[in-house]
Formats: structure tokens, sequence, C-alpha cells
């Protein structure tokens, strides 16, 4: 359990809005969950508008971080990114994707909440880019546009299903994605045969 004020109250948060949604929790509960007081919460957040922005960009940090590792560990093929989905729609402690609950939540696209939310997911498609770019397919930009559509349409789809299957079918239709735009080989460079 954190013992600093700030790391409690964020620590409480995250767990809160991710169970039960940014607007059902108010500065009480927090504060309950939390052990922290109201002084000390103002002291750290201007409202609770601030504290939802710094827990999702916790969580894009996290979020993002986590996927490149579980990439990684399967040497870089951008279709991993759905194994590694399907792993996380196994937990039990699966309850979606804060990015995408907060703009449900927080229709506003002028609300910076909305806004880092939206920030979030162009931060994934980046790191897609770049994963298919590395992997050689000339039309990287349009296949990461495409691949986060599926990996949004996963994710919602696993909070009903509760199970890993959106995340192998999404990876299906990715690889016959992939199919269509094999890797382009560069001048002076052959390509590996996997």
């Amino acid at each position: 359990m954190p013992t600093h004020a700030r790391d409690r109250l964020v620590r409480a948060a995250e767990q809160l809005f991710f169970a039960e949604g940014v607007r059902a929790v108010g500065v009480e509960r927090l504060l309950t969950e939390s052990g922290v007081g109201r002084a000390s919460f103002y002291r750290h957040f201007a409202s609770k508008d601030d504290l939802i922005v710094t827990v999702l960009r916790n969580y894009d940090e996290a979020f993002r971080g986590r996927l490149r590792d579980a990439v990684r560990a399967r040497g870089n093929d951008p279709l991993a990114v759905f194994d590694a989905l399907a792993e996380r729609f196994a937990s039990d402690e699966f309850r979606g994707c804060a990015a995408i609950n907060t703009m449900v939540e927080i229709a506003d696209p002028a609300s910076l909440a909305h806004q880092v939310a939206s920030a979030s997911k162009r931060s994934v498609i980046d790191y897609l880019d770049e994963l298919l770019a590395a992997a050689g397919h000339a039309e990287h930009a349009a296949l990461a546009e495409q691949f986060m559509l599926l990996i949004d349409g996963a994710l919602v789809t696993a909070l009903r299903e509760r199970n890993a299957a959106p995340a192998l079918r999404a990876r299906a239709i990715a690889a016959a994605l992939l199919a269509q735009s094999p890797p382009v080989e560069a001048p002076g460079q052959e390509l590996s045969v996997s």
C-alpha cells in the first residue's frame, strides 16, 4: 500500500475508476478508499477531473509498456498484439479499456479527459505503425489504423463475452489483412521466411 497521499489517491482511483467508472465514483468515495483527507486531495489535484487525467496517462503508459514487452517477447510479430490481448482478456480482472470507458462516460471531445483518452489511442496507433513498418509493410500506416479498429472492437466484445475469443478472431482478421499486404523487400535486403 503506497504511503504518500498522492500515490494512495491515484491507486484508489485506478482501481475504482476501472471497476466502476469515472463518473460513478465521487470524491468522497476516493477519500474513504484512499484514507486521504479532503485538504490533501486538493493539495495534489485541483479537481476529480485532474485525477482522471493522471489515471488515464498512467494507464496509457502502463498499457503500452506491457504491450511492447509482450510483442517483443514474441519476436516483434505484429500479430502478437492480439496474443497479448487474449492473455489480458482471460484475466478475471479484465474490465475493458480505460480510454474507451472514459470516452464513453465523458463524451464531450472538448473535455481534457476525453482528449487524453483519445491521445492514448493515437499513441497505440503510432506504436502499431512503428511495428508494422519495422516488419516491412509498405502500407503500415493504413494497417495500423485497421489493427486499432480490430483491437478496439475486440476490447468491447471481450467485455460482453468475458473470454479471450474476441482477440483471437481479431487476430485472424489481422492476419488476412497482412496476407493482402505482404512485407516489401528493401533494396539489398532479403526477407527472412518465418
